[in-house]
């Protein structure tokens, strides 16, 4: 998919278009044929040479310095997640032969604490792939269970997508994430797989994909609109998981003694699981 031809040169190109003269003190004049900076707008801010910078998005210098990288995030205006990205893009490692998939394995001590947490919980692999979850994240969500992968459902299911009231928000968030998680690890067959299908099913995802945000994974407060209990706002915590490369695990709750708090609980009460049905993730 030509996805690690030119990664550095793919994210540089993008980003300048994404930022505007004026962001950086420059005057718009005239009638500018690209949006965004041109290459020796971007050259010039970074103190660096406009020939050096076409080589970069060209893909005939592949390991500038470190100090180069910074001024060109700089320029760009990237944040911490962004600037990280683009030294990982510019350093330099041996490409790996292509690999099998390898499943990932879910944490004996993962899966028993799932089973006993008393609020929607689920366990996010590198590649947003649900490898384990409560029955109370199935009430949250049918979809938030094993086998089910999240990217697929925000953008290919339609009664996931009206699950989320800032579904444009949420995708732009989840796309964000996912090539944080990724990283340059771009040979990865599932990998390649995800992208492969979400650019060709979806226009939202490849627009999205096109703009090489990066964003790290992390909390943050969610708006649902639940079929059975209404509009409820929740905190969604991502805890990673020590030694499991990339996977976390996501709670969802409620601030105390708000009606989203009394709605969340209303929901739990549907399900009363018997113990025998606590069981989350596969032996």
């Amino acid at each position: 998919m030509g996805e690690d031809t030119n990664m550095l040169g793919d994210y540089l190109h993008a980003r300048r278009e994404l930022v505007t003269p004026g962001s950086v003190g420059l005057p718009q004049l005239g009638v500018r044929r690209v949006p965004g900076l041109r290459r020796e707008e971007v050259a010039m801010l970074a103190g660096i040479s406009a020939d050096y910078y076409l080589r970069l998005e060209q893909g005939r210098d592949r390991n500038p310095s470190v100090q180069v990288l910074e001024s060109l995030a700089r320029v760009l205006r990237l944040d911490e997640a962004g600037t990280a990205y683009l030294l990982g893009l510019g350093s330099e490692a041996p490409r790996r032969k292509r690999r099998r998939p390898r499943r990932e394995a879910v944490p004996p001590g993962i899966g028993k604490l799932l089973g006993s947490l008393a609020l929607p919980a689920f366990l996010e692999g590198r590649y947003f792939d649900v490898l384990a979850a409560n029955p109370l994240a199935a009430a949250l969500s049918p979809r938030l269970a094993i086998g089910r992968n999240r990217l697929r459902d925000v953008f290919l299911d339609p009664a996931e997508q009206a699950l989320y009231p800032d579904w444009e928000a949420a995708t732009a968030g989840l796309v964000a994430g996912f090539r944080e998680s990724v990283g340059t690890d771009t040979d990865d067959p599932r990998f390649i797989e995800l992208v492969g299908e979400l650019s060709l099913a979806s226009d939202r995802f490849r627009r999205l994909w096109a703009r090489h945000d990066v964003q790290v994974r992390e909390g943050a407060s969610v708006r649902l609109d639940h079929p059975q209990v209404g509009e409820l706002t929740l905190n969604r915590e991502k805890l990673a998981v020590g030694g499991s490369n990339g996977q976390l695990l996501v709670v969802f709750h409620a601030d105390p003694g708000t009606g989203d708090a009394d709605r969340l609980g209303l929901l739990a009460s549907f399900q009363a699981p018997a113990p025998k049905d606590r069981a989350v993730a596969p032996d």
